[in-house]
């Protein structure tokens, strides 16, 4: 039986949403999914419709959603549809709705910059080196299994989260003097969230299309929107 997956983006341009999705509409259809794109969060009101649904692939960085699309939105994933989407398409999203945030299980804070003397004024100021590392979870998990320790150069998000996620992989916000915190700090990467009956994917790197292209995040997004499909 074909699945529905519902692609939904918007928000803020320097994402990228419908480059972004774009890399992945093929993938989607060749894993037998019937594709629908909206560029709306409204669609999440649509009960009847959000019934069908089986994947949610969400890229919609900050902008809002009203209290019925959240609703309907946690009301689709805790029946049993996917939740699935990567950097701040998911984890940056409508910021005023806590009931968004408890949904997702994790926040965006920020992406600490360069040195200060580096700093052009563009978005280039926060691409830094790091690395996602894969936790011991993730070694078996299927989403991550048979993927090494990755480098990046991108945004490296720092992530305010909740005990209920189960991380599959993690990066370390190292101590410079020109920031003023005094010990590393370890954030989530990738992240999977059981709710109700549904699943709920995030992974972090995604800032631009090229990124998502870097063959272990695309493996990862990939696995990661199959994984939480109904």
């Amino acid at each position: 039986m074909t699945r529905t997956a519902l692609v939904v983006r918007g928000g803020w341009d320097g994402h990228h949403p419908v480059e972004a999705t774009e890399l992945f509409l093929p993938f989607l259809r060749g894993s037998g999914f019937e594709v629908a794109v909206e560029d709306d969060p409204q669609v999440y009101a649509d009960a009847e419709r959000m019934a069908r649904v089986d994947l949610i692939v969400q890229s919609v960085t900050m902008s809002t959603a009203s209290p019925e699309a959240i609703r309907g939105l946690r009301d689709a994933v805790a029946a049993g549809a996917g939740l699935a989407g990567w950097h701040g398409g998911i984890a940056d999203s409508f910021r005023a709705s806590s009931d968004y945030l408890q949904l997702v299980g994790g926040q965006f804070a920020t992406h600490p910059s360069k040195h200060p003397d580096e700093v052009r004024g563009d978005q280039s100021d926060n691409y830094l080196d790091y690395t996602v590392e894969i936790t011991g979870l993730g070694r078996t998990h299927e989403i991550t299994a048979g993927i090494d320790d990755f480098a990046l150069h991108t945004e490296q998000y720092w992530v305010l989260h909740d005990s209920l996620i189960d991380v599959l992989a993690t990066t370390t916000h190292p101590v410079q003097p020109y920031h003023p915190w005094h010990r590393p700090i370890v954030s989530p990467a990738v992240w999977t969230r059981d709710w109700g009956r549904g699943r709920v994917f995030v992974a972090t790197p995604g800032h631009s299309p090229e990124v998502l292209q870097d063959a272990n995040v695309r493996t990862i997004v990939e696995r990661g929107m199959l994984w939480a499909a109904r």
